[in-house]
Formats: structure tokens, sequence, C-alpha cells
């Protein structure tokens, strides 16, 4: 027996090789390989360093080289992703226990990152219209450079909506590894599979969770600490693929620390959340909804309010 200073390693081996017996979640052996952690968050690197050109490798690209530019890193998100999502539609496979002839996850991982990549165009539009909203509604923003540099909602949102593509497709696992990397980087959790409209903007945005359901509109702000959450999160996996998280309309303003729960809780086009608030029901388009010292109250736009 091996030991090191009276440390007996084989009698560790042992210990360690039995608690993987029960084959439990925390193991995972003779199963399909998973996608590769390092590759996925790559890849995400690459597709970044397409949107936002110029931006990530602090190297100079002149108008002439862009064909050589977008075309180098295409090809090789092509080939890595396609790799990564075939691993992710195996494994799902595996776990639904369908056969590898009826998975075609070959054919069905090629066709997603297919449709990702043709749709970069129309995302780099998109994300224009983020970051000139950033530059429109914060009045520290110095420069658009800067909010590409240093403001950490502009990249969750980009990864999420980056993301979301790739949910729409119904590949597994690599939409959440994705967002999860921007979550552990920018402290904002949004779910892959959150439908955000145009012009979004978070503010400071430390704390922001945005649940999977959640449908929010054009225009809208949020700021640090926000939750647009789950009711009865202990049901679990009955409430899977329900609605459950809130939907927020257009033009649409949510202060700091504000809680907005439950599917059925729509926040109407142009109101105002004051920071603080807990919402488990819909307010009317144009409400302001402030919290008191011992409760909260609902304005709507005629002027008369309603406390409750």
């Amino acid at each position: 027996m091996v030991a090191i200073n009276g440390f007996k390693i084989e009698s560790l081996v042992e210990r360690l090789v039995e608690s993987c017996a029960d084959n439990l979640a925390v193991n995972h052996i003779e199963g399909h390989d998973l996608p590769d952690k390092m590759s996925v968050e790559k890849v995400l690197d690459l597709l970044l360093a397409i949107v936002f050109p110029g931006y990530t490798h602090g190297k100079a690209i002149s108008p002439a080289s862009l064909p050589y530019y977008f075309g180098d890193l295409a090809v090789r998100v092509r080939t890595e992703l396609t790799k990564q999502v075939e691993r992710a539609f195996a494994y799902d496979c595996r776990q639904r226990k369908e056969s590898a002839t009826t998975c075609h996850a070959c054919d069905r991982a090629q066709a997603a990152v297919d449709i990702l990549l043709q749709k970069l165009p129309g995302l780099r539009q998109i994300l224009k219209e983020d970051v000139q909203a950033y530059f429109e509604r914060d009045p520290a923003a110095e420069s658009l450079d800067v909010i590409l540099f240093c403001y950490p909602g502009i990249e969750a949102v980009a990864t999420q909506r980056l993301a979301h593509i790739l949910y729409e497709c119904q590949i597994p696992i690599i939409p959440r590894m994705w967002t999860e990397r921007a979550h552990s980087r920018t402290g904002i959790d949004i779910s892959p599979g959150a439908t955000i409209g145009k012009r979004f903007f978070i503010d400071h945005g430390t704390g922001v969770v945005v649940g999977e359901s959640t449908f929010i509109g054009d225009n809208v702000s949020l700021y640090q600490g926000v939750t647009l959450g789950a009711l009865s999160p202990i049901k679990g996996q009955s409430l899977k693929n329900v609605k459950r998280h809130p939907t927020i309309e257009d033009d649409v303003i949510v202060y700091a620390g504000a809680t907005i729960l439950g599917g059925d809780t729509v926040i109407g086009k142009g109101s105002v959340i004051g920071g603080s608030v807990w919402l488990t029901e819909s307010v009317p388009p144009g409400s302001r909804v402030i919290l008191d010292m011992r409760e909260f109250v609902v304005t709507r736009t005629a002027g008369e309010s309603t406390r409750k």
C-alpha cells in the first residue's frame, strides 16, 4: 500500500470507487460523452466575437479583413459547436432511452447550428438596439465602447439571446451552460427560455433573476436585484412546460429589489414598479406600484389609487 507521510492513498481510492457504486447524478460513468465544458465556453466566446467584432480579441480589424474574420470564426463555430450539440442530443436520447438509430444526433446537431449561424446577422441588429438603449437610458454611459467593454448587462443579454436560439431548437444542456457562464461572470441570471423583446436594458444588474417562461416586451428596463420568478417552486417538476413566470409588457420600468411572481401575472404596458415591491397579481397598463412603510399603492393612469 502506498503511503505518503502516513496517508494511505490506496485506501482513499478504494473508498472513492465505492462511493460511485450507486451511479447517482454525481457520477457519469459508462455513458455517452457529455458536452465538453471548456469547448462549449470557447464557442460562446467565438460567437461573442462575431456579434461584437473588434471588442474581444484586442486585434484591429479593417473593413477589408472583415470577410476573412467572419469566415474564420463561422467555420470554427460550425465545426466545434456541431460536435458539442451532437453530444448533447446523444446524451438526451440516452436519458429518454431512445436508440441510436432513431436519435439522428449528428443531423439534428448540424441543422440546429446552421439555424444559429443564419440568425447571427439579425441578432447583431437586435444587439445594436440593446446597446443604444443602454446609452440613451444611462447618463453615466460615456460611449458605446465603454458599454460594450464594461457593462455586465450587455454580456448577459447577448449570451441569453444566443442561448435562446439553441433553446428554441430544443438543444439540451448547452443553452443553460452558456447562460450560467454569464451568470457566474455578471451576477445576472437569465434563463435561456425567457423571451426578451428589443431595446432591453439592465442597469447595474447584480442579482437580477429572469425565469424560463418569462415574457419581456420591448423597451423594458430592469434594475439590480429584480426577480421575475415563479410561485410555488415546491411543486417542482409538475410545473415543467407550464407558464409560471410573469409577463412584462412594453415600456415597463422595474426598480431595484422588486419581485414579480407567477405565470398569470401581467405588468401592463408603460407601468413603473417601484423598488422592493412584491407582486403576485397583474396590474393594468400605466400603473405605478410603490412600496409604503406598511403597504403598497397602485396608482392608476387617471390618478386614482388603491391601497392593499
